[in-house]
């Protein structure tokens, strides 16, 4: 399901993530604890595929079977290519303000002169081939960034401590943005968010606001949300970090239920001893690395 090799995160000279192993089974529920700064959350986020691991040829990370950081454009191709955007972009920057200078000192020499226009345009002319580049890079990473897109909202559900819930939409119209994200018909999707509320216990709470729901409820919410599109993971980020005890266990149980009738995997990071040894697994970080 989850195959994580030799994963590393540097934020500027602090190294968060040193080369870390992974592999989760499908229908597994694997909890990941830790102390603050042991990496959990960056780990949590890379096989989410909503931040970036380092370059290196001996990385890897997929996700049934789909290989995330070519998704990612973080190959060892795609690195090079990133380092000559890099260079070609100073040297736009630098040729252009050469250019401004050159045209205001010698405007007056050469705008009536047809050897000068010659010169002007020639000169121009690697600024046009500069914006050819730039077109290209941006529209491959466009294109890039959109398939990522389509396989995180279609594949991957995340749920937050903060739930994260629109405050301006209803409860049934939260559940139902991933859906709508992915173009799904809107009967077919309000049905299906409408079961999924009713199974987790909130029919009678559809059309009311976040504001006007308890924390559990809200939380409850945030789970029908990641489940709409059927993902086969889900992330869950300190699930219960801010909600009362009895919620809490009660949030708790509901994930071994979804696992056992809708058959997702589940890695969840949190602080809570309960939930952590609740789980098929739990994976103990430090210092960046996986311990157990």
């Amino acid at each position: 399901m989850i195959h994580a090799k030799n994963i590393h995160k540097f934020y500027d000279q602090l190294e968060v993530l040193k080369g870390v192993n992974l592999h989760i089974k499908k229908g597994e529920i694997v909890s990941i604890v830790g102390a603050s700064g042991a990496g959990k959350t960056t780990l949590l986020q890379i096989l989410g595929t909503l931040d970036k691991p380092e370059v290196n040829t001996a990385s890897s990370l997929s996700i049934n079977g789909q290989n995330i950081l070519e998704l990612q454009g973080v190959e060892t191709d795609n690195a090079k290519a990133e380092k000559t955007f890099k260079i070609i972009t100073w040297i736009t920057s630098i040729y252009t303000f050469l250019l401004i200078i050159f045209l205001l000192f010698f405007r007056n020499k050469i705008e009536n002169d047809l050897f000068g226009q010659v010169t002007i345009a020639v000169l121009f002319l690697p600024l046009l081939l500069a914006a050819v580049f730039y077109r290209n890079y941006f529209k491959k990473k466009s294109k890039q960034d959109k398939i990522l897109s389509g396989f995180r909202n279609l594949n991957l559900g995340f749920i937050f401590q903060f739930h994260q819930l629109l405050p301006e939409f209803t409860a049934l119209e939260n559940v139902c943005i991933p859906a709508f994200m992915a173009n799904k018909p809107k009967a077919e999707t309000e049905k299906e968010a409408k079961r999924i509320l009713e199974y987790l216990g909130l029919s009678h709470r559809i059309h009311h606001k976040p504001n006007e729901l308890s924390g559990g409820e809200q939380q409850r919410v945030a789970v029908a949300r990641a489940l709409i599109n059927k993902p086969d993971v889900i992330f869950a980020d300190e699930p219960s970090g801010n909600l009362d005890t009895l919620s809490a266990e009660n949030l708790h149980q509901l994930f071994f239920q979804l696992r056992d009738e809708f058959g997702q995997t589940f890695v969840i990071v949190t602080h809570n001893e309960e939930l952590a040894n609740m789980a098929d697994r739990k994976l103990i970080m430090s210092d960046g690395q996986i311990l157990s």
